[in-house]
C-alpha cells in the first residue's frame, strides 16, 4: 500500500490555512479532500499518522484527528486497522462530481477540461476510413511507427511550416499524452534534473515524475512570459537532462514563447546536454494573430540542439481521436518505437486512416477553429469583467483557455464550492508542484456559448459561497501576487 509522509502532503496542501472563521480541522479535510478528487493523492493512499502531521503542520493532534474524522465522514477518508487512514472516494460517488479524469456524471457540467467537441468531418472521415481499410487487412494491424502514408502527410505539414521533415522522422503514437510519457522513460534514467514551466501541464509533470525525474522549474507569468534571468541560471546551475516545454499558446497561461527566446533557448540546451520535448498541440491555435507560430525545431540543428516535437489533433479536432506523433531525428525514433513495445505495439491502423482522411481538409478545419476560440474567448473576457470585477483576467491570442488571477488564494476552496453547485473547475495548484498557484483559475473559453454561460453561473454562485465564508482583501499588490 503506498504512503504519504507527513511531509510529502504538506507540500501539496499550500496555502491551506483559512483567513476567516472556517475552522482549522475543516479547512484541513477540504484540502485534502480536493486533492483527493483531483487525483494528486491516489486512492488507496495512507495518510500520515496524526500526530506526524500535526508535528509538521504545527496543529494539536486534536485538530488533524479531526480533519480526518470529517474525511471519514464524507467519505474520503477510511481506517484500516493497521493500515491507518486511507484515502478513498464516496460509495455513491458515481452520483455526485466526479475525480479529475472521470467523466461528468449527469447534471454535472464539466469545465475542468479545456477541449472542443467533435465537429460532423470525423464521422465522415471514419466513414472514408472504413472503406480504405480493406488495403491494409493482410497486414499485421499493428505497427510501432505508425502507417508510412500517415507518417509522411504529417511530415509534409511540418515542411509547409518551414521544417523540412522525412516520413523516417515522425513516430506515430496513442495521443500526445503518450508521446510525452513515452519520451520521458526513454530519455530519462531515475535522478535525472527535467526542467519544467510553472505553471504547466499537469499530466507532463506526472510523466515526469514517473519516469524519476528531480523537477526544476521555471516560472511563466500572463504578463511577462518565460523569464529569462531563470532560464540563464537555472539551465547552467543544473544542466537538466530534458525540459518540457508548450511554447506555443501555453497551458494554462496563454502565452507565446518569443523566437528571440526560442533561439536562446536552443543554444542554452546545446551548452548544456538537455534536451528540449516540445509540446505543439496548441501550435495552430492561434485567433488573434495574422500569423500562426513557426516549429520551434527550426535553427535547432544549426546551434547544436536536440529537439524532440510532440504534436496531435486532439485539441484541433477531437480529444476522441487518440492519436499523436512524435517528430525527432530518425535515430530516436527507431529508439522510441523500440521501446514503446513494453507498453503497446502499435496505434490502431483504422485510427490512423481516420486521421489521414481528417488530414486533407485540416486547413479548413484549423480556420473554422479559430474563429469559434476568437468567438468564445470574447464571450469569456465579457462574461468575467462583468461577473467578477475584482479577478485579473489575461487577454489572450491563441489557445484554449485563461489563468485568471483570483486576488487571493481561494483557488481550492473555490474549486470544492463550484463542485457542490455540480461545476467542475481546474484549480490553479492541479498546474503547479508543492500546492503554488492558489490565486488562479484555469477557465477554457473553448465550449459552446450556452455551457459556458450556464458553467458561470454555477461559478458565480460558488465565487459568493467563498466570499461570504471567507472574507476577501483585493487590492493591487494582491491581485499582482503569484503564489
Amino acid at each position: 500500500m503506498p504512503s504519504l509522509s507527513a511531509r510529502a502532503l504538506a507540500s501539496q496542501l499550500g496555502e491551506w490555512r483559512p483567513h476567516g472563521t472556517t475552522p482549522l480541522y475543516e479547512a484541513l479535510a477540504d484540502r485534502v479532500r480536493l486533492l483527493i478528487l483531483d487525483g494528486r493523492i491516489s486512492l488507496g493512499t495512507r495518510l500520515p499518522a496524526e500526530r506526524l502531521l500535526a508535528e509538521h503542520e504545527d496543529l494539536s493532534r486534536t485538530t488533524v484527528a479531526a480533519a480526518y474524522a470529517r474525511l471519514r465522514e464524507l467519505g474520503f477518508a477510511e481506517s484500516l486497522r493497521g493500515s491507518g487512514t486511507v484515502a478513498r472516494l464516496p460509495r455513491s460517488f458515481d452520483d455526485g462530481a466526479p475525480a479529475l479524469g472521470e467523466s461528468a456524471g449527469p447534471g454535472i457540467i464539466d469545465l475542468s477540461k479545456a477541449t472542443l467537441t467533435a465537429i460532423p468531418l470525423v464521422a465522415e472521415a471514419a466513414r472514408e476510413a472504413a472503406d480504405l481499410l480493406p488495403a491494409h487487412l493482410h497486414e499485421s494491424g499493428f505497427d510501432p511507427v505508425g502507417l508510412r502514408v500517415l507518417r509522411q502527410a504529417i511530415a509534409d505539414r511540418y515542411t509547409a511550416r518551414g521544417l523540412p521533415t522525412t516520413a523516417d522522422e515522425i513516430l506515430i503514437t496513442l495521443g500526445a499524452q503518450h508521446a510525452i510519457a513515452l519520451i520521458t522513460r526513454t530519455l530519462l534514467s531515475r535522478g535525472d534534473r527535467a526542467l519544467i514551466e510553472a505553471p504547466s501541464y499537469p499530466h507532463a509533470v506526472e510523466a515526469l515524475q514517473h519516469a524519476g525525474a528531480r523537477l526544476v522549474t521555471v516560472p511563466v507569468t500572463t504578463d511577462e512570459g518565460w523569464s529569462n534571468e531563470v532560464l540563464e541560471q537555472v539551465m547552467p546551475r543544473t544542466a537538466p537532462a530534458l525540459a518540457y516545454l508548450m511554447p506555443d499558446f501555453h497551458n494554462p497561461t496563454g502565452r507565446t514563447m518569443p523566437d528571440e527566446q526560442r533561439q536562446r533557448l536552443q543554444s542554452l540546451a546545446a551548452a548544456h546536454g538537455t534536451v528540449l520535448l516540445v509540446d505543439e498541440t496548441m501550435a495552430e491555435l492561434g485567433f488573434g494573430r495574422d500569423d500562426q507560430p513557426a516549429p520551434f525545431a527550426i535553427g535547432a540543428e544549426q546551434r547544436g540542439a536536440t529537439v524532440v516535437t510532440v504534436g496531435s489533433v486532439g485539441k484541433s479536432i477531437w480529444g476522441g481521436i487518440r492519436l499523436g506523433w512524435v517528430r525527432g531525428d530518425r535515430d530516436l525514433i527507431t529508439r522510441l518505437s523500440l521501446a514503446r513495445l513494453a507498453g503497446d505495439l502499435g496505434s490502431p491502423v483504422l485510427e490512423q486512416l481516420v486521421l489521414l482522411r481528417l488530414l486533407d481538409s485540416y486547413d479548413r478545419v484549423l480556420a473554422a477553429r479559430r474563429a469559434d476560440l476568437r468567438t468564445g474567448h470574447s464571450l469569456m473576457i465579457a462574461e468575467l469583467e462583468q461577473r467578477f470585477p475584482s479577478w485579473a483576467v489575461p487577454h489572450v491570442d491563441g489557445g484554449l483557455s485563461l489563468w485568471v488571477n483570483l486576488g487571493a488564494p481561494v483557488s481550492s476552496q473555490l474549486a470544492l464550492a463550484a463542485r457542490a453547485e455540480g461545476l467542475l473547475i481546474g484549480a490553479g495548484p492541479r498546474f503547479g508542484i508543492d500546492g503554488a498557484f492558489e490565486r488562479f483559475l484555469r477557465l477554457p473559453f473553448c465550449h459552446p456559448a450556452e455551457h459556458t454561460l450556464r458553467a458561470l453561473d454555477l461559478l458565480e454562485l460558488a465565487w459568493n459561497r467563498v466570499v461570504q465564508r471567507e472574507p476577501l482583501v483585493a487590492s493591487d499588490e494582491v491581485l499582482a501576487a503569484v503564489v
